[in-house]
């Protein structure tokens, strides 16, 4: 097999893989571009967001066609209507604070020092999942911009969007399956104003990539596929009540960078 075209493959499969369970893609990614001297490009990366992003849109299909046919006609007030203030108060800190990192401190949580020290807190965040009182089946706008303030934070390679969002969810008292399906609902406008902004500021890299149309598709469908698996594994860790076991990998994730920077393996 072509070399690029396995390293589009580990990249999709790290990509959907990562992406929805609670363990950070971002950070996988930066540690295969260190420890194998894999280069994500521009373009690459923009189309496996897409792809993972086409997996949480027919995931939640009938969800999404719902909520948007209530957007169609202002109605706010149905189950599904109500779905769109919390998105939208949801979305507000999550695009301060995306921005805020993306502005002052992208250089810094770029760091494997620093990812490291993510892994570590995202696996506790994790695995305080577990003394959630799953109470609450209404989400308030406080708890949606709570909520988006997690995801917000999560822009943090080691931390993990999904894993942040529903563990904050359970830690609010609302029910497992409201934080699942809330947590992936928010995600989209977040994925689309990431891509959106990745489109603006990175223009003149899109056209750089050393990756051609058959190593970039094929590495979305891997994405596409390994995501989808991902997703449906994740929704039955939860609904088990047992997403805190991801906070061991985690943990295991931050001791091994941490170690291996210890041996100037990075």
């Amino acid at each position: 097999m072509d070399t690029q075209l396995i390293r589009a493959v580990i990249l999709g499969i790290i990509q959907g893989l990562t992406e929805w369970l609670p363990i950070s893609s971002t950070g996988h990614l930066k540690i295969a571009e260190k420890a194998l001297g894999l280069t994500v490009p521009v373009l690459f990366d923009v189309v496996l967001h897409l792809g993972t992003l086409a997996v949480v849109i027919a995931f939640f299909r009938r969800d999404v066609q719902k909520i948007l046919s209530a957007l169609k006609i202002l109605d706010f007030r149905s189950d599904y209507g109500k779905f769109i203030p919390l998105i939208v108060v949801g979305t507000i800190p999550t695009m301060i604070i995306g921005l805020a990192f993306h502005l002052f401190l992208e250089n810094v949580i770029q760091e494997i020092s620093f990812i490291a020290v993510a892994f570590i807190a995202c696996g506790v965040m994790l695995f305080f999942a577990k003394v959630g009182r799953e109470k609450v089946d209404e989400i308030s706008f406080s708890e949606a911009f709570l909520i988006g303030v997690a995801q917000g934070v999560a822009v943090i390679p080691g931390l993990s969007r999904s894993g942040l969002t529903i563990t904050v969810a359970l830690l609010l008292g609302i029910r497992r399956e409201k934080a699942f399906k809330f947590s992936f609902l928010l995600s989209i406008p977040a994925v689309i104003g990431a891509l959106a902004l990745t489109l603006y500021t990175e223009s003149k890299a899109l056209a750089a990539s050393s990756l051609g149309l058959a190593e970039i598709a094929v590495g979305t469908v891997v994405a596409m596929i390994v995501g989808y698996f991902a997703l449906k594994l994740l929704w039955k860790t939860l609904a088990k009540g047992k997403l805190h076991l991801f906070a061991f990998y985690c943990w295991a994730m931050g001791v091994f960078l941490a170690v291996a920077l210890c041996l100037h393996f990075f």
